[in-house]
């Protein structure tokens, strides 16, 4: 069945029944079609734009108490002075100015390059560049890195990411977990890599209780629209536990606050200048004005915790990278509606002494995770593996199918082979 929106990515479209080594509101209304359901992020060279696509340690006080040697980020400043572990409340009388002059040191831009496999004009197919930007926001800072939450989409599929500062200071950044699904990320910036006087201006992000939000209360949205840099817009709370097309993720904010390309993964905050939700998505077309979403920050907390307290991720070079030894196949929302099977890759076929089969697995099962990151398609399985070197031991989530057609959830240990 064909989705009713139309998505922009900075990748080529996905492809089902590949390889691996080759290279993809039940209570409330839903948008309407037809509409255009864009993703606020932003990219440059190749396409037009973006798609919508830790136990110890993680944020400062809703999340854990961080202990750091050396270098340390101030915490944000909020208008009524909450901490973090306050529930937010429509109670604040700030002006937007203080609350963005508050907030903004807590906020980053995130540039993405990709590299694109696109048509050539003789025919055929050749590699280029492409460089897209997003925003992130800074939760949490550990002995060695900072934290930095933002969307998937910002991050999928880079060769290389930069963090800019509020003092427009740029380091490398590196992904430390992912979950497309939940279309969430986290990146670590090495603190050794930011300079003394960074530090000084940037701040830890002050978190609130999405879940208190109320309709038609103020809403202030911060992000790299259109990769100028930090810009500020304001609006109200339109609807609450929206759900969209094409988003699995769980309920999202709505607000008339611009939401632009460029402004995925930066903060929705209240008027306590607390972050509520996670700027995500747009609705756009000329018959649809100030139909903006945001994930609630509440509802995806376990998610960021656990992105949080993963290790930090490395990409290894395509000679070395690991592979599971399978066939597979996406296993869309629609297709495990119609067969009663779980989102994943459905293993259609295993490599003979591959490491899937010395692991014990036969095809017909579908992967869901590895390695504690949710594995929702081929491209989601590709993009984590290319963090594992032939010889890694990984731990793979698979539904595993029974005679009565119920699945039963298994995690097993893999020792990844050659591609060869």
């Amino acid at each position: 069945m064909e989705n009713q929106y139309t998505y922009y990515k900075p990748e080529p479209d996905d492809m089902n029944g590949m390889n691996e080594e080759t290279p993809k509101p039940k209570k409330n209304r839903k948008v309407p079609k037809p509409v255009k359901l864009v993703c606020a992020g932003v990219a440059f060279g190749l396409v037009a734009s973006v798609t919508f696509q830790a136990g110890n340690y993680v944020g400062t006080k809703v999340f854990g108490t961080t202990t750091t040697n050396g270098k340390t980020a101030k915490t944000a400043q909020t208008v009524d002075g909450a901490k973090l572990t306050t529930s937010s409340s429509s109670t604040g009388t700030s002006d937007i100015a203080t609350i963005a002059k508050n907030a903004m040191p807590s906020i980053v831009s995130i540039t993405n390059m990709s590299v694109q496999e696109v048509q050539s004009f003789f025919g055929g197919t050749q590699q280029q560049e492409s460089t897209s930007v997003g925003s992130g926001i800074i939760i949490g800072q550990t002995d060695s890195e900072l934290l930095i939450l933002t969307n998937n989409h910002v991050v999928e599929g880079n060769e290389k990411l930069t963090v800019s500062f509020v003092d427009n200071e740029s380091v490398e950044a590196n992904v430390k977990g992912t979950d497309s699904t939940k279309d969430l990320a986290v990146v670590a910036v090495k603190i050794s890599d930011v300079k003394d006087s960074t530090m000084d201006e940037i701040a830890v992000a002050t978190m609130g209780d999405s879940s208190k939000l109320e309709v038609g209360e103020q809403v202030i949205a911060i992000g790299n629209a259109l990769g100028y840099g930090q810009s500020v817009t304001s609006g109200i709370v339109s609807a609450t536990e929206r759900t969209l097309d094409g988003y699995e993720g769980g309920t999202l904010i709505q607000t008339d606050a611009a939401i632009n390309p460029g402004n995925s993964g930066g903060a929705l905050l209240n008027s306590n200048g607390e972050v509520i939700g996670i700027n995500t998505a747009k609705v756009a077309t000329d018959s649809v004005e100030g139909m903006g979403y945001a994930i609630p920050i509440s509802d995806a907390s376990d998610t960021i915790q656990n992105l949080m307290n993963q290790e930090t991720k490395t990409k290894v070079s395509e000679a070395e990278q690991g592979y599971l030894g399978i066939q597979g196949v996406d296993v869309s929302d629609e297709s495990a509606k119609m067969y009663n099977m779980p989102t994943g890759v459905y293993i259609s076929d295993v490599v003979k002494n591959g490491g899937v089969q010395q692991a014990g697995l036969t095809k017909g099962s579908v992967i869901t995770g590895l390695e504690g990151t949710t594995i929702s398609d081929m491209n989601s399985l590709k993009e984590q593996l290319q963090y594992y070197r032939v010889g890694d031991k990984v731990k793979v989530t698979v539904q595993v199918p029974g005679n009565n057609g119920e699945y039963t959830e298994k995690t097993v240990e893999v020792t990844l082979g050659s591609k060869s």
